[in-house]
């Protein structure tokens, strides 16, 4: 692995953070552009990681172990961005919904969103409605990015897009749902814009829609 990008790129996959942020440091001394490494070293990593979950090649642990590979990373690496290296492709804000405490997936998409090069915003977990509307209203994203494992806490999806409706900014973000329960029909049918079964997609469908 003599390319430096490419020797980051192998160690975000492998998840070994500590060699992924060595051989970053390496880099960076040795001149390599920074813009470089963020696209063809993180950004390109973490595609990798996620065909491999949707393959069946990776599991959780593995995509989990990556993607905090990748997040000790981009601390060292961003400092160094300068202009369009340095711009995110966008932003999200992201939170799993009232009444519900789980968050592993959650964290997995923003950590997937950032090896993208998106800006996210994390409310946590059992985030209210009027918080979401908050949040939106201040950040002005491009997208709201919500989740639920519980059944009984789907509902709180419905009451945010209502709340987002009725503040007036349901029409100036894309919204995405997701979790173990969820459907696409249960999606359409509370008004969001998309379904994602996994982080990997939810990441796709937001490229898509920067690009449209």
């Amino acid at each position: 692995m003599s390319d430096p990008v490419e020797t980051i790129k192998e160690w975000v996959i492998k998840g070994k953070k500590n060699e992924a942020v060595a051989a970053t440091r390496d880099a960076l001394a040795a001149g390599t552009d920074p813009g470089s490494i963020m696209k063809d070293g993180l950004i390109a990593a973490m595609s990798v990681v996620g065909q491999k979950y949707s393959s069946g090649e990776f599991f959780l642990p593995q995509m989990m172990i990556a993607a905090r590979a990748m997040t000790e990373v981009i601390p060292v690496l961003k400092p160094h961005l300068v202009g369009e290296a340095a711009e995110s492709r966008g932003k999200a804000v992201i939170g799993t919904v009232q009444g519900d405490f789980h968050d592993i997936g959650k964290n997995i998409v923003r950590m997937m969103l950032e090896g993208a090069g998106y800006e996210v915003v994390d409310l946590g977990v059992d985030v209210p409605a009027d918080k979401f509307v908050e949040t939106v209203r201040r950040e002005a994203p491009q997208f709201v990015l919500m989740s639920a494992l519980i059944t009984l806490t789907m509902e709180s999806m419905r009451r945010t897009i209502a709340a987002l409706e009725a503040a007036g900014l349901r029409s100036v973000v894309k919204i995405g749902v997701g979790g173990a329960p969820l459907t696409h029909k249960f999606a359409a049918e509370i008004g969001a814009d998309f379904y994602s079964e996994d982080a990997y997609g939810c990441v796709q469908r937001c490229n898509d829609y920067i690009a449209a």
